[in-house]
């Protein structure tokens, strides 16, 4: 949570929002995705209504942020990197949950990548970004689904939990990283080109 925290915060920064912005930002970024989540598998209380010591931790995150990136300027893709730590624990802890309230693996893949991408695009859209998850070609909501994905194909053969949980977002990372790093994209699909219009009769 505190890695979304940091990309939320990150984010606002890079907008000129004053503290309360980002705040906000920070805070919606951290729990929006798993609200979401909580929301609609019908989990009730919301995890961070049931223990506020999430906000608390947020917070503190926001203004660490703050304080970090006045002593040094962060790296170009301090961001991204900590949006990709965010998105693995999320589509895979979203998935675990999921299954833990007894519902199908397909839901819980659905879940999980709710859980990871939510957050940052309500970061994004705040932020008056493109939401990640709607660039073109971009290994986002692909790398939470092939993540999840994992994550469930080894509990089904019989991994143990914590090493499926690891391999799950070790791809989600994987994927991300190679995205952000090397530019690996997927294939921009469209509509084969339309020869020039016959003249009107």
């Amino acid at each position: 949570m505190a890695v979304f925290a940091v990309s939320g915060a990150l984010a606002a920064l890079r907008a000129r929002m004053d503290l309360l912005g980002v705040a906000v930002v920070a805070a919606v970024t951290a729990i929006g995705g798993g609200t979401t989540r909580d929301l609609l598998l019908d989990r009730h209380p919301v995890f961070w209504i049931d223990d506020p010591i999430y906000l608390a931790v947020i917070l503190v995150t926001a203004r660490v942020t703050i304080f970090w990136t006045r002593i040094a300027p962060p790296p170009m893709n301090s961001l991204a990197f900590a949006d990709a730590l965010g998105l693995a624990f999320f589509a895979i802890t979203g998935a675990q949950l999921t299954l833990l309230a007894g519902h199908h693996w397909g839901i819980a893949i659905l879940m999980g990548t709710v859980t990871g991408v939510a957050g940052g695009v309500i970061r994004d859209v705040l932020s008056a970004q493109v939401p990640m998850i709607l660039r073109r070609g971009e290994l986002y909501a692909t790398a939470a689904i092939a993540g999840a994905g994992l994550f469930l194909l080894l509990l089904g053969v019989g991994v143990p939990d914590t090493v499926a949980a690891l391999c799950g977002m070790g791809l989600v990372l994987l994927l991300r990283f190679s995205a952000i790093l090397f530019g690996f994209r997927l294939p921009v699909l469209g509509l084969p080109q339309e020869g020039p219009r016959p003249p009107p009769p």
